[in-house]
């Protein structure tokens, strides 16, 4: 009696725990958003462990079926299955990039092989494949619509993929290999956020800012009065660093500061990511080669665009031959500009080359980031995005403040379709700070997909979040026109998700190959040089002032101002990413010397000692991108080429657009991305355009 007794004690205070979890509950928010008003730090770990019971009493649930295994009975309660889990994981995993701290960072690596060992519980799930197998193999007498063909198919070679075919030790090797990959990626981005918070560099002589324009001047001197300290505080987070190095005469603070960036997780001690670079290879070579493959870029690619490492070459080296030359000249016409200030011996190194590239471009074009700024008030440019999405989709956008949000700055909108129906829920996050990572990225904390019963159409939750230039007491928050092009790519994510209308989840939004994701994101850059476009929203934060023709035909002008220098600096981290995946033995070298030998045919500047990208090369070693970076150059081939019909017929033009959203945006996987691409295009894809765009060929 008294066993019993305590039994239902401990399942009373289970109970009472979970009534006190907001994950436990139906998200009593708006559209079921998470309720980032009452999620603790406390809530995550119980809500993961109860996520992975009640997904594994799922799975176990499918595999008890005494009945026949059929797409009905085993492939769509697998895809619906660990709903819980999946909330929870997502809401951990966007607030570790957008809003962490040390309590969730060190809950990740406690939780991480937890989570880790899950998964490889059902990838490697002997029952629940032999169902997925058995309904794989006689597909044919299914009578499967093409999408539930694709989910099908996607499903089987995702557990193939991860070790389901595996036997003995072999899996039980593969269990420990990807729980290593896990924790190693987790720390590869701790020690590189950790590493960028670190740095300041406190200046306390005016004239060392010599150069730099007011608005980076009283950024400065913000950063420095939020840290509690004298004068002005320059960091490694992009709205403080780049301006930094684009205007500051001081060369040699401009050498201090490119060295503290570059060299970022390089030194020996506790944040060093150097072995954990070798660890990464590695360990993904491992895992390729357990599966069969020679090396984890041909594991990878099998379910690219591109196929195999070959295309992949092929595109990098069709764009080395074409761009290098030019890049050359570019370079040449940059350091004539630093001789001409400096002396005949003058050597231009990579601090130097956004000062004096900033000084040739004004030269040329009577256009810098100051002269423009004015025009790119935060709120009008997203109005402005907003617009466009407007004009193209017929969608529109209303905040919404009853939406709880993770921080203050977040803002949260309510997205209606050209109908008036609700669309989606849009977060933005638009501002640097300690608890989050840089660079920029779109993300969801919930997915589109369809009730496959009652056929319920259960629209996306959707986050961007960048690290743009923030507001100061004097001023709003006025964004570069690289900054305008940023939010424009996001935004092009966001809408991949938003405007997502497919039946099963794991096909919606941006659910698609990896070198396709980035083609609605590139897609939507194209519009930053379009002055029909510009003079919607580009006025004057002060007088109101639309921005003059004359400005416009200069943003226009010096579009390609560098271009082949830009792209065979974005070839150089695709040949350094092929390089370290590529390899079919384990890496046991000097990672610094590799590099520099990898990605030399790219470098038209010098290469500096100590300085390495790798130990800081996040996309490639703790994000998606790895044996993947090349992606970005494929889609701007693909972006380039669409956009080319839209210049055709209109950049407005409602036909093209809605052929675009119909064919590309709602679609996600549902079918091979060249079928999409074909459809809206009515041609495959060549370099001609984008070699047109950049003025590489006439």
């Amino acid at each position: 009696m008294k066993k019993l007794n305590l039994i239902l004690l401990m399942l009373c205070m289970m109970n009472l725990a979970q009534g006190q979890n907001p994950f436990f509950e139906r998200y009593d928010t708006p559209h079921g958003t998470p309720p980032f008003h009452l999620i603790k730090n406390e809530h995550f770990e119980p809500a993961l462990r109860e996520g992975i019971r009640r997904h594994q009493a799922e799975i176990d649930a499918i595999t008890a079926n005494p009945e026949r295994p059929t797409f009905a009975n085993t492939i769509e309660p697998y895809e619906c299955s660990g709903e819980l889990l999946e909330r929870v994981q997502t809401v951990f995993g966007n607030l570790m990039s957008a809003e962490t701290n040390d309590t969730l960072q060190a809950m990740a690596r406690d939780l991480m092989p937890l989570l880790s060992e899950h998964g490889n519980n059902i990838s490697l799930n002997e029952k629940l494949f032999s169902r997925i197998k058995a309904v794989y193999d006689h597909r044919a007498e299914e009578q499967l619509t093409t999408e539930q063909s694709r989910l099908l198919q996607d499903i089987y070679n995702g557990f193939v993929r991860s070790g389901a075919n595996l036997k003995g030790a072999d899996k039980e090797k593969y269990r420990q290999l990807s729980k290593e990959l896990s924790l190693l990626t987790l720390q590869f981005s701790e020690n590189t956020l950790n590493e960028t918070n670190a740095y300041q560099l406190v200046l306390t002589d005016r004239a060392q800012l010599s150069g730099l324009p007011e608005s980076a001047v009283e950024a400065a001197a913000e950063t420095a009065k939020e840290k509690g300290l004298e004068g002005w505080v320059i960091t490694l987070q992009a709205p403080s660093y780049i301006p930094f190095m684009t205007y500051a005469d001081d060369r040699d603070l401009r050498h201090q500061l490119y060295m503290a960036y570059s060299t970022r997780c390089t030194r020996p001690g506790e944040t060093s990511n150097m072995e954990i670079v070798k660890k990464l290879a590695n360990t993904r070579l491992a895992i390729a080669q357990l599966m069969g493959y020679p090396d984890y870029a041909s594991y990878v690619l099998q379910e690219r665009m591109a196929q195999n490492s070959e295309s992949v070459y092929k595109l990098l080296n069709q764009l080395l031959e074409a761009y290098t030359p030019t890049a050359h000249r570019e370079v040449e016409e940059v350091q004539a500009l630093a001789r001409q200030e400096q002396g005949s011996d003058f050597q231009l190194m990579p601090w130097d080359w956004a000062y004096y590239s900033h000084k040739l471009k004004d030269s040329k074009f009577n256009i810098n980031d100051e002269m423009l700024r004015p025009y790119f008030e935060l709120e009008q440019v997203k109005q402005g995005v907003f617009g466009l999405a407007t004009r193209l989709y017929g969608i529109t956008f209303k905040e919404n403040k009853e939406i709880p949000v993770y921080h203050p700055e977040v803002k949260a909108y309510d997205v209606f379709d050209k109908d008036g129906s609700y669309l989606a829920v849009l977060f933005t996050d638009f501002h640097p700070r300690a608890g989050k990572r840089a660079g920029a990225w779109m993300t969801s904390y919930k997915g589109q997909w369809k009730d496959p019963k009652t056929g319920e159409n259960s629209r996306p939750h959707v986050s961007i979040v960048m690290n743009f230039t923030k507001p100061t007491r004097e001023k709003p928050a006025l964004l570069t026109f690289s900054e305008v092009e940023t939010l424009l790519h996001e935004f092009g994510h966001s809408l991949h998700g938003m405007l997502a209308n497919t039946t099963y989840r794991s096909l919606s939004g941006t659910s698609v190959y990896w070198d396709f994701v980035e083609l609605p994101s590139q897609f939507m850059e194209n519009f930053a040089t379009e002055k029909e476009f510009l003079h919607t929203f580009a006025r004057h934060y002060r007088t109101g002032e639309l921005i003059p023709d004359s400005l416009v035909q200069r943003i226009k002008d010096s579009a390609n101002f560098n271009a082949a220098y830009a792209c065979l600096r974005q070839l150089s981290f695709g040949l350094l990413d092929m390089a370290w995946y590529t390899r079919t033995t384990p890496f046991e070298g000097d990672v610094e010397a590799y590099e520099k030998e990898a990605w030399s045919a790219a470098q038209v500047l010098p290469q500096v000692p100590g300085a390495c990208m790798s130990t800081q090369f996040s996309h490639i070693f703790a994000g998606g991108y790895a044996a993947g970076y090349y992606s970005y150059k494929w889609a701007e081939v693909l972006d380039a080429d669409a956009f080319s019909l839209f210049r055709q017929k209109g950049i407005f033009n409602p036909e093209v657009a809605t052929s675009f959203r119909e064919n590309i945006l709602s679609k996600g996987g549902t079918e091979h991305p060249m079928v999409l691409y074909k459809r809206f295009r009515g041609q495959e894809p060549t370099i001609d355009a984008l070699l047109v765009r950049n003025g590489i060929k006439q």
